[in-house]
């Protein structure tokens, strides 16, 4: 397998979910700047083709799109079944594409539990599972980056449904990537901490704040992050010394404090 930042033009694909916006928005440019022909996917159809347009007029570059709902069952077929109707080979998968929610599971409505589990446990194993098989068929090895969560290590109220589906998602990168190593396929798990994007419902002038602060990593600095440790074959990356610092103190964190926090959080949950 050829070294991806010297790949000609145009002669390897790359295939985001969650590209429209966010992180997958930068990693999505990034690849670009690369020269990968892209498969953009997402809910919002009219800001992927847009997005499709600049990037075609920038790089001239083969630049698809498959607006597509994610959080349900048979979605991952369907953009498997979609991306051989182009007639594109996945060299790259980026399963970036998430929904965020802090509500206490009681409180929480069933569909939304069903959209969750869906989007970050279901559909990006079967991508993995379709994608990464015809990446072995093919013999030319490939990469796959999943976006997990730092909130994997924050099992806490408000977080459970969120933080779990996170969680798994970490562990089946892990051992996915022992399985399809001989392959020739990289799986990375991505893991970050607090992103400035609209992910969590955060204004602007928060996001803002947050990155002055050092509280919060901007988009393309956890994408430039996240693509280089899965270049470098890395299973697990968590972007940021200082929030691998803090793993340890999130694990023990006991519950005395979080039930003081909960007092004041509760008011946030929705």
């Amino acid at each position: 397998m050829g070294h991806n930042r010297n790949i000609e033009k145009g002669s390897r694909t790359a295939l985001i979910t969650g590209a429209a916006g966010g992180i997958g928005q930068c990693l999505t440019r990034r690849l670009a700047e690369l020269g990968y022909q892209l498969i953009l996917s997402g809910l919002n159809a009219e800001k992927l083709e847009i997005m499709a347009r600049q990037l075609r007029e920038r790089y001239d570059l083969r630049i698809e799109t498959i607006p597509l709902d994610l959080a349900r069952p048979e979605a991952a077929q369907e953009l498997f079944t979609r991306v051989r109707v182009l007639g594109m080979h996945v060299d790259v998968l980026i399963n970036n594409a998430g929904t965020f929610s802090f509500l206490d599971t009681l409180r929480t409505p069933v569909d939304r539990i069903e959209k969750i589990l869906y989007l970050h446990s279901v559909t990006t194993t079967l991508t993995c599972r379709l994608f990464g098989a015809e990446m072995a068929r093919r013999g030319t090895g490939g990469y796959i980056l999943n976006m997990s969560s730092y909130s994997q290590w924050m099992p806490w109220p408000g977080l459970t449904v969120y933080s779990a589906s996170k969680a798994y998602l970490k562990s089946f990168s892990v051992a996915f990537a022992k399985e399809v190593r001989e392959e020739g396929i990289r799986v990375t798990a991505v893991c970050p901490a607090g992103v400035a994007t609209d992910l969590y419902g955060l204004p602007l002038r928060w996001q803002r704040i947050g990155m002055r602060l050092g509280v919060l990593l901007s988009p393309d600095s956890c994408a430039r992050r996240a693509l280089r440790a899965m270049w470098r074959g890395k299973r697990c990356c968590v972007p940021g010394w200082w929030n691998r610092l803090f793993i340890p103190i999130c694990r023990m964190m006991p519950m005395c404090i979080l039930r003081i926090a909960r007092k004041y959080t509760m008011k946030l949950q929705r």
